[in-house]
């Protein structure tokens, strides 16, 4: 029993020894597992700790390579700004320089009689004929005189008839670069002249000029004979005829003369046939406008002039002005030959004729010629038989209203 009890214990204890030689083990892996756990945290760490560190280094030598670009950046701005800064600081002492010397140049050249300066001594020399009124340049073909040498070149292609400046769209000539401008705003449309009243637009500066005399009601051109004005040379041009007489437009078919084109286009039609102008009421038409648009006014009753002294209204014009002489007493036309004046035109130019022996209006039946028109359609009558003036007495008719006038003397006693 004893022996048994013996071999039991020392089994126990084998067992106690086996258990914590197991246990020793197992501590000794732990202990080994927390050993490579700490060498792998450090080993982590200190490869961390290296990246850092390369990171740092790359980090501080990009700031140094920064810094070093920046101040290389700097001085070669520096060194721009001072280079730019002293090129404007010469830049604007040349010109200071170039200034103050064309302020000595000009102040040697003064016009002494207007104030004028000028850079070349020849430029002055130009401008003093304006003043002197010497024009040392001389038409060898007419003998007209220039103040410059440029302006007698282009009048000289009056005489040879040199047009070098051609338009590219229609193949018009012109003698002058400007003229030819002018003409190529046919072509653009071009308007830059504007009235700044209106607002109407002209491709000329002169005829802008002409148009402010509209608003402004201005009449710069005065007749010598009988001081009627005018507010453009070429009405005061046509306006003179009337006491010179001078008609200047001749029909090519029956030699009768005009003052004024327009007159003369107007006359044309006559030999033609041409009535261009018909009233869409009545159908009747006319040679010109002007009648076209009195007729007008039979269908309207407009009358559109009137009179500032009585209030009497008209339709035309030629009728207000041949009123208001009435008033007036006025005779605009005298006659340049016995000085006979007349209040109305048509009666001027009926008289002339007494001198001329001008007979325009001729019968075509008969080939018999009159000086008036009135006399034509008189006549007339004698071919026609027609009698359009009836006594309202008696209801006799005649072929004149002179005869009409004569009859009645006979009911008046």
């Amino acid at each position: 029993m004893a022996f048994i009890k013996e071999e039991s214990e020392e089994m126990k204890f084998e067992e106690t020894l086996r258990v914590k030689h197991e246990e020793t083990e197992e501590q000794t892996k732990k202990g080994e597992s927390e050993e490579m756990k700490i060498e792998e945290t450090f080993r982590v760490k200190h490869e961390v700790t290296e990246e850092q560190t390369d990171l740092m280094v790359l980090k501080k030598e990009s700031e140094v390579i920064n810094e070093m670009e920046e101040k290389d950046q700097f001085k070669k701005n520096d060194f721009i700004t001072r280079e730019t800064s002293f090129s404007c600081s010469q830049t604007e002492k040349t010109l200071s320089q170039k200034k103050t010397k064309n302020k000595v140049t000009r102040s040697n050249l003064i016009c002494q009689q207007c104030g004028n300066g000028f850079t070349l001594k020849s430029s002055l020399k130009r401008h003093m004929r304006i003043h002197t009124g010497e024009k040392p340049f001389t038409c060898p073909q007419c003998g007209k005189t220039f103040a410059g040498k440029g302006s007698l070149d282009r009048h000289m292609r009056i005489h040879t008839g040199e047009k070098p400046f051609t338009c590219p769209q229609c193949g018009r000539s012109f003698s002058n670069k400007g003229h030819l401008k002018v003409h190529m705003r046919i072509h653009t449309g071009e308007c830059p002249f504007i009235c700044q009243q209106c607002g109407k637009r002209f491709s000329l500066k002169g005829s802008l000029k002409k148009h402010m005399r509209i608003h402004t009601g201005e009449k710069p051109y005065t007749c010598p004979w009988c001081g009627k004005t005018f507010a453009e040379k070429g009405s005061l041009d046509r306006h003179m005829r009337i006491h010179t007489g001078e008609k200047p437009y001749t029909c090519q078919h029956c030699g009768r003369s005009f003052n004024i084109k327009g007159n003369l286009n107007c006359h044309m039609r006559i030999h033609t046939g041409e009535k261009p102008f018909t009233c869409q009421q009545c159908g009747m038409s006319f040679h010109q406008l002007e009648n076209f648009q009195v007729h007008m006014r039979t269908h309207t009753g407009e009358k559109p002039y009137t009179c500032p002294q009585c209030g009497k209204t008209f339709t035309q014009k030629v009728n207000l002005n041949r009123h208001t002489r009435l008033h007036s007493r006025e005779q605009l036309y005298t006659c340049p030959q016995c000085g006979k004046s007349f209040n109305q035109k048509q009666h001027f130019v009926d008289h002339i004729r007494v001198h001329t022996g001008e007979k325009p209006f001729t019968c075509q039946q008969c080939g018999k010629g009159f000086n008036r028109i009135g006399s034509l359609n008189g006549h007339m009558i004698v071919h026609t038989g027609e009698k359009p003036y009836n006594c309202q007495q008696c209801g006799k008719s005649f072929n004149r209203k002179g005869s009409l006038n004569r009859h009645m003397s006979v009911h008046s006693g």
